[in-house]
């Protein structure tokens, strides 16, 4: 798997819209259950924002869901996250990562990273 470089942060207003980019040199989009976006605060954990499955399931966290959308490019092993009417809360800095994925009561649960890359940091003012 070749590193995972995320792109596409900065600074807007609230109400403001980024894209974000993941692109990777190896075969994870190819070979990978899920891919998913991250984000961490400084002093806390890691947490999954979206996520899209090799099925074409997707998910959202409660707070960004209706904003946020997520594809998958994989010809051009490339991972977006579109961030619409973005809110200071979710200022924070973005990974992503995939590989493979928990699975709970016959559905995707939760998608896991093999690997952490370079994050692309989003802030957004109020």
């Amino acid at each position: 798997q070749g590193p995972l470089v995320a792109s596409g942060g900065g600074s807007v207003q609230t109400g403001g819209s980024l894209r974000l980019s993941c692109a990777s040199s190896g075969s994870v989009f190819h070979s990978g259950v899920c891919m998913g976006w991250f984000r961490q605060v400084p002093g806390a954990e890691r947490e999954a924002v979206a996520a899209i499955y090799r099925d074409g399931t997707t998910f959202y966290a409660n707070a960004v869901k209706g904003r946020f959308t997520i594809s998958q490019d994989n010809a051009a092993n490339r991972l977006y996250l579109q961030m619409d009417d973005l809110k200071p809360e979710v200022t924070a800095m973005y990974y992503c990562a995939g590989d493979s994925a928990e699975i709970l009561g016959g559905s995707w649960y939760k998608c896991l990273a093999a690997s952490w890359g370079q994050g692309t940091q989003v802030v957004v003012a109020s």
